[in-house]
């Protein structure tokens, strides 16, 4: 699409899919509430949207998009803005989640950048602050594989990221007691969308595999 009339048909066909007589999903969460049971944190990559990538229907996912899906650290809560913290806190503690899923992705241009050095450069930068989160998953991958390609180096610090970001997950408390007494399941999941495959953080063998 690239327009924004494109746009308007398009909500058009949505409208006359869910908003007939016959079709009770909107009534039933406009009456009921939003109770969805997944949260993912994703990235704003267009190209991976969650709801489309997993099939999803309304009100099955709440979603947390940011650049290269990043969770930040428990903060001080004086000054900063902190969006992702806050709808973590949202989706946890007053929806009541049951999984957090950290959902990467292949060809993440945020962690290209990251990995290239153009990405932390500009102090003035919202983007160089924001993947200075990432920036302990570029250290590890460089000191653990010297002499590999580009593409593999950020192919490995897009899923190095995930990790760091569920670490980052077990800062907060309020999600730390909720996934040590078994409220709260973690999830690393990667999208490869070169190969149309998804694949899993296993924490036994330390490694990502397709399911």
């Amino acid at each position: 699409m690239t327009n924004p009339h494109d746009l308007i048909a398009g909500f058009h066909r949505f409208r006359e899919q869910h908003f007939t007589d016959d079709d009770a999903l909107y009534r039933q969460l406009v009456s009921e509430g939003q109770t969805p049971k997944i949260l993912v944190v994703a990235c704003c990559d267009s190209r991976v949207d969650p709801a489309l990538v997993l099939d999803c229907a309304p009100g099955d996912l709440f979603v947390i998009r940011n650049v290269a899906n990043l969770v930040p650290p428990d903060e001080n809560r004086i000054g900063g803005r902190h969006g992702t913290s806050a709808a973590l806190e949202y989706g946890v503690k007053t929806l009541g989640v049951e999984h957090v899923i950290v959902l990467g992705h292949a060809h993440c241009g945020g962690i290209q950048a990251l990995m290239r050095g153009s990405a932390t450069e500009n102090q003035e930068s919202f983007i160089s602050s924001w993947m200075r989160l990432a920036e302990q998953a570029r250290t590890k991958v460089l000191q653990e594989m010297p002499a590999a390609t580009s593409h593999e180096l950020e192919r490995a610090c897009e899923q190095q990221a995930i990790l760091s970001s569920l670490d980052n997950l077990m800062s907060f408390d309020w999600i730390r007691e909720r996934a040590e007494d078994g409220r709260l399941k973690l999830h690393g999941w990667y999208f490869d969308i070169e190969h149309g495959q998804l694949l899993q953080y296993e924490a036994d063998n330390r490694r990502f595999s397709a399911m």
